[in-house]
């Protein structure tokens, strides 16, 4: 009795771990259906984008510049990022790219409700493309401004360091470089000394 008993405590905890082991490798399965479906739809979206930005008219130009400001707000964070990695001190940049990307969101968004109204309707509102583009030119500046703050910065390092560098290398090819033998400087100031000062006490001595 106790050993069927035992036998069935094993097959039920055999049974436990194959259902955790279902279980979590269902979750697993949904999960990673779930970013491969997220990834491909923002590879569709990059793609219909790209080809709506080829429209000669304003909608291919509202496309555009969702692509546009797309790049400069990934190039921005990608330039923060680097620098926080170096560690830089940044203040509140950080905060402040993270500031634009929601601006830059909520820009993308009604660029692209504006592109799908040109292209389903003959009417157009000028005044809100108008605005759109003044928020579209004062993001994608600061973006501008950002990078090119972050690359000075960098620079300014890199000549510290190229400076470092060039007070090393003298210092180390000056501590390379051979001390003078005393032995050596004795012979030269012998030489230099039992040369005659002129040639006129060579003949005078032969003539004695």
């Amino acid at each position: 009795m106790i050993k069927i008993t035992t036998f069935l405590t094993i097959v039920l905890v055999l049974m436990v771990l194959f259902l955790l082991a279902g279980g979590v490798g269902v979750y697993l399965l949904v999960k990673l259906g779930k970013k491969a479906t997220k990834k491909a739809r923002k590879v569709t979206e990059r793609v219909a984008s790209q080809v709506a930005a080829m429209d000669p008219g304003q909608a291919g130009e509202t496309e555009r510049m969702r692509l546009d400001l797309r790049k400069e707000v990934s190039l921005t964070r990608q330039a923060v990022d680097q620098a926080l990695q170096a560690g830089w001190g940044l203040g509140d940049l950080p905060r402040l790219v993270a500031e634009i990307g929601v601006h830059a969101d909520q820009l993308d968004g009604q660029l692209a409700l504006y592109a799908r109204h040109s292209r389903n309707s003959a009417y157009v509102d000028h005044a809100s493309l108008g605005r759109l583009r003044e928020h579209h030119a004062k993001l994608t500046t600061s973006c501008a401004r950002i990078r090119a703050d972050l690359l000075n910065d960098q620079m300014t390092h890199s000549a510290n360091g190229i400076d470092d560098i060039r007070d090393r290398t003298d210092l180390e090819i000056e501590a390379r470089r051979r001390a003078p033998d005393p032995l050596d400087e004795i012979d030269e100031l012998y030489r230099r000394t039992a040369v005659p000062r002129f040639p006129d006490d060579e003949r005078r001595s032969d003539h004695r």
